[in-house]
């Protein structure tokens, strides 16, 4: 062929429309037949205008709001649909995971939690890379938080129902000082784990493997000598709570498991089933019981076959 100017202008102009009927065309017309997802509503204007914010600040070029079939990990309850983003434009798509996923944030803790977080991220999360939005200001910071806790809309929107209804029962039980607070929360517990002592013994090496672990995930909230004075904490309503005024009042190393495991519904305590696994909450729970409360049932009856491996 001989390449002549007509040829390349005739040739490049074809591969142009080619370019554009596939990436465009073909596209757009596929996204005009989207129908509204089971989730799907329209967003406030509280949460529009967060969203606003969450664009002007890049958020979504660490936090994709699609779920990856394989990314079965922080959130991935439910894999997201076209549908989900019927009135977003632009759609706050794409693959990258350099933070969690959001699409389903909405609800997975207070409100109080997430501007905490917004503040300064290691106030929640000790080893989180996420910069520090301050500088924002409490009233674009509210607004922010706002169009987070909307997504997952409306499973988001049950989340929410969900945690404030728990914020309010743990405020009121938090306000009737510290034994019928300390009660509440182990009412909370089911009776088998009450009754359920540590089943690790309390060793150099799994102390400091507790220490660890407690350094990377409760530091924030909890404090350093597990008072509930954490750099997070005048943020957060009902504060963290100070392990130092559970020694004798029923604690066991179930109930700290359980509530490391799933969480305190309403307040700033997450769950960290997820992301820690059986061996490591017994662990850091034997670090708050030994150093913070000082007294444990690590190892005690009733007890099981011990593990191959343990002392």
């Amino acid at each position: 062929m001989n390449m002549t100017l007509k040829t390349v202008v005739i040739g490049s102009l074809l591969v142009l429309a080619a370019v554009v009927f596939v990436m465009v065309i073909l596209p757009y017309a596929d996204t005009n037949k989207t129908t509204a997802s089971d989730i799907f509503r329209e967003r406030s204007p509280a949460e529009a205008a967060g969203r606003t914010f969450y664009i002007a600040n890049g958020c979504v070029y660490c936090h994709s709001q699609s779920i990856r079939k394989v990314d079965w990990g922080l959130g991935a309850e439910r894999i997201a649909q076209a549908g989900d983003y019927l009135a977003d434009h632009p759609i706050l798509l794409g693959s990258a995971r350099t933070g969690l996923d959001l699409s389903q944030e909405g609800g997975e803790h207070p409100d109080d939690w997430q501007t905490a977080h917004f503040i300064n991220p290691r106030y929640t999360r000790p080893l989180s890379i996420m910069p520090a939005f301050a500088f924002l200001g409490m009233e674009n910071l509210k607004q922010l938080t706002t169009y987070v806790q909307s997504l997952g809309l409306k499973d988001a929107d049950k989340r929410m129902q969900r945690q404030r209804f728990w914020k309010k029962e743990a405020i009121k039980a938090y306000e009737s000082g510290p034994v019928a607070n300390v009660k509440w929360l182990h009412e909370q517990v089911p009776e088998g784990w009450r009754n359920l002592p540590n089943p690790y013994p309390t060793t150099d090496a799994g102390l400091a493997r507790g220490h660890k672990i407690y350094q990377d995930f409760c530091l924030g909230c909890h404090g350093p000598i597990g008072d509930g004075m954490g750099p997070a904490q005048p943020y957060l309503y009902p504060p963290p709570l100070n392990f130092t005024i559970l020694k004798g009042r029923g604690i066991s190393g179930g109930i700290l498991y359980y509530q490391i495991m799933n969480g305190i519904t309403g307040t700033a305590m997450p769950y960290f089933k997820r992301e820690l696994e059986s061996e490591k909450i017994w662990d850091v729970g034997n670090y708050v019981a030994v150093y913070f409360i000082n007294q444990t049932d690590a190892n005690t009856d009733p007890r099981g076959i011990d593990a191959s491996y343990e002392p």
